[in-house]
């Protein structure tokens, strides 16, 4: 079961084991897991409820950049990350934005998370060489999705939920 949109935000978990599940992701229209679909489900579990949490509790922050778009934000977010002089303050100041930093399942992807009003703005990038080799269309794409901020958050909800399914029942 699918759940979302994958032309904004999606989510689907396969069958599979404790340990291991395979978990499919889309924004915008792209398949983000496509490097990597196999979660290790308690840590991946804990990092999508984080951000639910996060987006639940009002967490996100706007466009930091004024006027630009968030495709533009992104990019400069991105060479802000290539020019870190390693005190620390361009990481922090990135960090406040990144998303789907959830390990392995992820790592192909620079995603952030932009709040405006009611909403959230997700942003995509693929980094691979080897992706970007065998799709070239997604080379230099900065792909954008927007999504109603409590959907956003209601669809990492329930992917916990289906993740929770398959851990095993303490107490």
């Amino acid at each position: 079961m699918v759940l979302g949109d994958k032309h904004r935000f999606a989510v689907e978990v396969g069958e599979g084991g404790q340990a291991l599940r395979p978990v499919d992701l889309w924004a915008a229209g792209k398949w983000l897991t496509c490097d990597d679909n196999m979660a290790f489900v308690g840590q991946f579990r804990r990092a999508v409820l984080e951000t639910a949490d996060r987006l639940r509790s009002g967490g996100g922050s706007p466009l930091p950049f004024g006027t630009l778009s968030p495709e533009a934000t992104h990019r400069r977010l991105t060479l802000l990350a290539g020019a870190d002089d390693g005190t620390g303050g361009d990481y922090a100041f990135r960090s406040r934005f990144r998303v789907l930093a959830w390990g392995p399942t992820t790592d192909n992807v620079t995603a952030y998370l932009f709040r405006v009003g009611d909403r959230s703005v997700l942003t995509v990038q693929f980094w691979r060489k080897d992706h970007l080799a065998e799709h070239p269309e997604d080379a230099d794409a900065v792909f954008v999705a927007e999504l109603p901020t409590a959907e956003f958050a209601g669809i990492l909800e329930d992917l916990v939920g289906q993740l929770d399914a398959v851990l095993p029942k303490t107490g």
